[in-house]
């Protein structure tokens, strides 16, 4: 069976894009890309093989997956080094609101809270 779908990226809607890539860029570790001038202002956020895309909300306040259904987080990214990265955004002062463990649904995770109140996990599938 051919591999039809690469990669994805996270879009994020955003009150202030340039508090959030801040946040992002001196928080999180990623690299950000302007492209304010563009038709429709973005930022790109990379970090190693993952990339989030910044976008204007015009004025509307970001309101969480958890916030609109009951639970879920905004983001999921995989990762084999969970532990070294949760140290990591520990030490920047990200706000974790799931340590490190392993889940009901066979995966090795931990969650943080972005600037805007997204959740977003950091983990993978198990054995």
């Amino acid at each position: 069976m051919k591999n039809l779908l690469i990669e994805s990226h996270c879009i994020f809607p955003t009150q202030d894009i340039i508090k959030t890539a801040n946040f992002y860029e001196h928080k999180m570790g990623f690299t950000a890309v302007h492209y304010l001038n563009a038709n429709e202002p973005h930022i790109c956020l990379y970090r190693d093989t993952t990339e989030i895309i910044i976008t204007k909300t015009n004025g509307q306040k970001v309101i969480p997956n958890r916030d609109l259904y009951g639970y879920g987080y905004d983001a999921y990214f995989i990762t084999k080094n969970q532990k070294e990265l949760q140290e990591e955004l520990l030490n920047s002062n990200v706000n974790i609101v799931r340590s490190l463990d392993n889940t009901d649904y066979n995966n090795k995770e931990f969650v943080v809270e972005d600037i805007d109140r997204r959740w977003i996990a950091f983990g993978i599938k198990v054995g």
